[in-house]
């Protein structure tokens, strides 16, 4: 749960992490529930786990590989999960969100725009953008580093430096799908599988 403070003071947030969701929000504070590669599988989420939320943020890999019926069933989850405000970037696997992975991969462009459609009116889809939620600056970004033939991949270096020149400044909240160099990114491999610029970037 996040609580603003001044804007003259920094942070502009106060943070507390919540164990038990059963445990009351205080006044003035806004709860925010996170999820994340849930790969199909949202509906066999227990209700102990679906605690009431002011935003729910979903960091990605919502589909196994993209497939429409599980997006529409994700949006259907996302317009009765209790929360008054949804945000939702995409991940790795789903692939049918990429526009550049359809055309190449799959020949099906259209599938992009559809997917994306179906999205809409459930939550706020995040790609590169930046949205305001209850006074909360929040921007996500689904794009990593090359790692299997997988969506939203681009090669380390310049390709992924541009990409997080284009996160604000001034901001409260990033999504990405993919974790910075060395933070929680370990493989079982042992691989460090996190983005070196992106690193650099939240540094800034």
């Amino acid at each position: 749960i996040c609580r603003k403070v001044s804007a003259m003071v920094e942070p502009r947030c106060r943070l507390s992490l919540v164990t038990d969701p059963r445990q009351d929000k205080p006044e003035g504070w806004t709860r925010f529930v996170c999820f994340s590669d849930t790969h199909g599988l949202h509906a066999k989420i227990p209700a102990k786990h679906m605690p009431e939320a002011d935003v729910l943020l979903h960091a990605g890999d919502f589909t196994n590989q993209g497939e429409v019926s599980q997006v529409q069933s994700f949006a259907q989850w996302l317009r009765d999960y209790p929360a008054k405000e949804k945000v939702v970037i995409a991940g790795n696997h789903d692939l049918s969100f990429d526009e550049e992975y359809c055309r190449a991969r799959m020949k099906k462009t259209s599938m992009c725009a559809e997917v994306k459609e179906t999205l809409s009116g459930s939550c706020t889809y995040l790609e590169d953008e930046f949205v305001e939620v209850f006074g909360y600056r929040i921007y996500g970004s689904p794009w990593q580093p090359e790692f299997c033939d997988w969506a939203f991949n681009l090669p380390r270096g310049e390709a992924l430096a541009k990409v997080w020149k284009k996160i604000p400044d001034s901001l409260d909240i990033l999504m990405t799908h993919g974790p910075a160099y060395s933070i929680l990114d370990k493989c079982q491999s042992g691989l460090n599988a996190g983005c070196e610029e992106l690193l650099k970037a939240i540094r800034k």
